[in-house]
């Protein structure tokens, strides 16, 4: 039986491939079952409404292909809908975090593929204030790259333009100052960032929560300390390898429910956009969506690494966890 499909995609992804190779998608979706019909998105907020929209004609599917911002919009147009759909993705951003850590493929055809075959697994989601992110939220120095760097300059040199800017960054880099709870746990002091995770594998780090599992209703949390430009450059250095974690100027711990407050006038990133100041209250949502994975990978997202030198403590939250 054919099913149908909605395909959401943003047009300047991935050096805008999407807009080039439509009909070829669209033709080797058709022929793996699925009925595609396709909206491309016009700007900021665009995919939430399309994948609500979607939900509510009562699609059978719902691809994104993009970026991790694109991805985060159509998870935000999903959500909350009740009936939604198995979520596929076409992984077309600049680091495709969410999209790596899953192992799908970045390869177009093969992405495509695995979507027809339909293997799905239940995915946690964050929930901040009365939004919606799946991999990332963050705030402090360094957390803006993502969003600051132009559209136009990522599809001319890919993720060689946040290293550039990142570059241009580091020397105006000044801590906040935070207020963080979560359960029993209280903290409260000047911080360089703060990053609460879903998944290992966060701007192109792909061990910086070797811990994390999708879908095990916990978030990973880090929180650097206020430390100099050089400190902060080790840390970053170590967690290239994943060495980071012992670094006396690093917290790390996991939590299903989180509130962070500052006086300070801070940014979020979700899923790397803009997702509006502090303060917020996040919440880990369990298995909230299903999403179309590799069978065969799915060790990639459930793997657990037994290192008594890095294994996070653990904050009961909120035990109203979905």
């Amino acid at each position: 039986m054919v099913k149908r499909a909605r395909l959401i995609y943003n047009p300047t992804s991935g050096r805008e491939e999407m807009k080039k190779r439509l009909p070829e998608i669209l033709q080797r979706l058709e022929r793996g079952g699925f009925e595609t019909s396709a909206h491309a998105t016009i700007g900021e907020g665009d995919a939430i409404l399309a994948a609500s929209e979607a939900v509510r004609r009562g699609f059978d599917l719902i691809i994104a292909a993009g970026g991790d911002g694109t991805l985060c919009e159509v998870v935000n147009g999903m959500a909350e809908k009740e009936g939604r759909p198995p979520l596929g993705i076409l992984p077309l951003g600049t680091t495709n975090d969410f999209a790596r850590a899953l192992g799908i493929p970045k390869n177009l055809e093969q992405a495509c593929d695995l979507i027809v075959q339909q293997y799905t697994t239940d995915i946690d989601v964050g929930k901040i204030n009365n939004r919606y992110f799946i991999n990332i939220a963050g705030g402090g120095s360094m957390t803006e790259l993502t969003y600051e760097v132009p559209s136009k300059l990522k599809t001319i040199i890919g993720q060689l333009a946040y290293y550039m800017k990142g570059l241009e960054k580091l020397p105006r880099l000044k801590p906040i100052e935070l207020y963080v709870k979560a359960g029993e746990f209280e903290f409260h002091d000047e911080v360089m960032m703060f990053l609460v995770g879903n998944s290992n594998s966060v701007g192109g780090f792909e061990k910086l929560a070797p811990d994390a599992s999708m879908n095990d209703g916990l978030f990973d949390v880090l929180i650097l300390r206020k430390c100099n430009l050089a400190e902060f450059i080790r840390v970053v250095t170590l967690a290239l390898r994943g060495e980071h974690l012992s670094d006396p100027n690093l917290i790390y711990f996991q939590t299903n429910h989180i509130e962070i407050n500052s006086p300070d006038y801070v940014q979020l990133n979700l899923d790397g956009e803009f997702g509006g100041t502090l303060p917020c209250v996040m919440t880990n949502l369990k298995s909230h969506l299903q999403v179309i994975v590799d069978q065969s990978g799915q060790s990639i997202y459930k793997k657990t690494f037994l290192n008594t030198l890095t294994t996070p403590f653990r904050v009961n939250g909120n035990e109203e966890n979905e």
